[in-house]
């Protein structure tokens, strides 16, 4: 079987597991209450962390950067955040924007909001113009509290948000330090059916869409990921430096540590060089991941203290099955609880038997059927019928929509009726399309094999090919442009790849181009190779031209290719190390 994923897992695999699961129970048992939970209970994030507070208020609850509060003191302080912005007019329902890079106050603030009943839109620091303006457009914020590292960001709008909007961070503490730290009386109203948090996802129409959490979901995430699956206990310190806008972070890192009572130690961001140390520092016994942190984890060199450390369960996703074995030995991890979910997926997958290269599994129900290569789409038989894949086969995985597991689908009606099926096995039953390609392992496990459609992940980030393709279009040289993502040996996700054609009489200017490229889109989103091509097909969506490029990518093919080096390296003509310098983690700079 070697490096890729598992094509099955069989009743010899979960036996092997089962006498460590007995002594996993306990913990396995809090979360079965939480499946019985219904949205219109009066439960609530806020609630259980207050509840989680008022019990071991001495216990520590946040790190970052050398810095403890123990839960009664975060809770206090939550509680002033809560007060200043309930002075600042924010009521139920109303929405508290957060542009903040990680820190305490941070998840602080996202706390304070959703205890006073308000949802918390956690905003890409990385978004700037058109794009940050749309998001902002979404959130129709009540009020934005705004990082001091972050203003540049604002800086890049065509127009300055009103002031009253506005709440510096400083200002925040500020007025926090003189400000009541009673539990707001809205807490213990807030029904598990409102809304928590936005997460921004990429938008197939090149700008972002804002994904639903509500505290109904979240609170699945607690018992099914959180009790069931990573399974921490009062003494676990879980550290987490992806940033506080992923859900990787805000859902399942905080829902794991309340789950518990145990502590998150936040990470400022990720530094490969900088993570074995903060984890000591921490230390922690878990970390959060996504593939490519592990990744770059790897391509540092060995030492004999690599096995030497705290860690002993790691969570997250997309660590590839070629690195599994590798990583976990190297690094001796003891359990991997690897998850599949989504930002607006109503259900997810966790690695709770801790079986090597697989995503896990999933109680509730789902699909995983036969897709169009071309489209994307799932296929319908003569009937109009959804067909599913064999054990051991790759599909589309849909997930079916409950009552007991709603879609809380996007902030845009129109998003969210796009990634619905109806009537797909009988008349009557509704699915959503994840737009992902998994294996089906059997005893309801499966693999992440593959991203479809008009997004990609590169950086553990969505990238959105029409954003990209909007942006470059808008260089005063490019006539049109393809954009679509491309395997990178050595790395997770795919990396960005555009296919463009100049106007007449213009050659390509890779300087003028990259400058153009990082001004108007998020580091992670700057295509690394570029083909410029003497035509593109002429039809509305380059759908068939995509997928034939996308089948050359960056080999033997028609035009110029040009790869790119960093901020100040620009795009250069194409070489053959390049490739090997990305699964490196040696370029692009910048």
């Amino acid at each position: 079987m070697g490096a890729e994923a598992r094509h099955k897992v069989g009743l010899l695999d979960i036996a092997a597991t089962l006498p460590k699961m007995t002594a996993a129970l306990p913990s396995v048992l809090r979360g079965v209450p939480g499946f019985l939970r219904k949205p219109d209970d009066k439960e609530s994030i806020g609630h259980i962390f207050q509840r989680v507070a008022a019990k071991t208020p001495d216990h520590p609850f946040v790190r970052f950067e050398g810095d403890t509060l123990t839960y009664g003191q975060a809770n206090d302080l939550v509680n002033r955040y809560a007060s200043v912005l309930t002075d600042r007019g924010v009521r139920r329902g109303d929405v508290v924007g957060v542009l903040a890079k990680n820190s305490m106050r941070t998840l602080l603030v996202a706390l304070a909001t959703v205890k006073l009943g308000a949802t918390a839109g956690m905003l890409n620091f990385n978004q700037r113009g058109d794009v940050l303006e749309h998001s902002l457009g979404i959130l129709d914020a009540r009020v934005l509290v705004v990082d001091g590292d972050c203003v540049e960001a604002l800086e890049s709008l065509d127009e300055a948000l009103p002031e009253k909007v506005i709440l510096h961070a400083d200002e925040l503490d500020e007025k926090a330090a003189s400000a009541s730290a009673e539990n707001p009386a809205t807490t213990a109203e807030v029904q598990a059916k409102e809304k928590a948090f936005y997460i921004f996802t990429s938008g197939t129409t090149g700008m972002p869409k804002a994904s639903l959490m509500s505290h109904f979901r979240w609170m699945k995430s607690m018992s099914g990921l959180g009790s069931m699956g990573v399974r921490l206990d009062k003494n676990d310190v879980l550290y987490c430096c992806l940033p506080l806008y992923h859900n990787n972070a805000l859902t399942v890192s905080l829902s794991s540590v309340l789950a518990s009572g145990a502590t998150i130690a936040i990470g400022k961001q990720f530094s490969v060089s900088n993570f074995w140390k903060d984890v000591r520092e921490n230390e922690a016994t878990a970390f959060t991941y996504i593939g490519e942190l592990c990744r770059y984890l790897l391509t540092q060199d060995e030492t004999p203290q690599d096995s030497d450390n705290t860690i002993k369960l790691i969570v997250g996703n997309g660590l590839r099955p070629e690195i599994w074995e590798e990583f976990t030995t190297r690094f001796g991890i003891e359990r991997v609880a690897e998850f599949y979910g989504a930002s607006e997926c109503n259900i997810a997958f966790i690695n709770a038997f801790n079986i090597d290269r697989t995503a896990g599994f999933c109680p509730l129900p789902y699909a995983v059927v036969e897709y169009d290569d071309e489209t994307g789409k799932a296929k319908r038989d003569d009937n109009g019928r959804l067909r599913k894949v064999g054990s051991g086969g790759v599909g589309l995985l849909l997930s079916k929509i409950t009552d007991r597991a709603p879609f809380d689908g996007y902030s845009d009606e129109e998003a969210t009726n796009k990634k619905l099926l109806k009537d797909g096995f009988k008349d009557g039953d509704c699915w959503f399309d994840t737009g992902d390609l998994v294996r089906q392992q059997g005893f309801r496990h499966v693999a992440f094999v593959d991203r479809l459609g008009d997004t990609f992940r590169w950086k553990g980030e969505n990238v959105a090919t029409t954003q990209v393709e909007g942006a470059l279009n808008s260089h005063p040289d490019v006539d049109q442009a393809v954009v679509f993502g491309v395997d990178v040996p050595g790395t997770d996700g795919k990396a960005g790849m555009a296919a463009v054609t100049l106007r007449h009489d213009k050659s390509f200017d890779g300087a003028s181009f990259a400058e153009h490229a990082y001004k108007n889109l998020p580091n992670y989103a700057v295509p690394l190779f570029i083909r410029v091509v003497d035509s593109l097909e002429a039809t509305s969506t380059f759908k068939s031209k995509k997928v034939e490029l996308r089948k050359v990518g960056y080999g033997d093919g028609d035009g110029d290719l040009f790869v790119l080096k960093g901020k100040s390296g620009g795009y250069v003509e194409s070489y053959d190390e390049y490739v090997d310098e990305v699964g490196a983690g040696k370029l692009p700079k910048g």
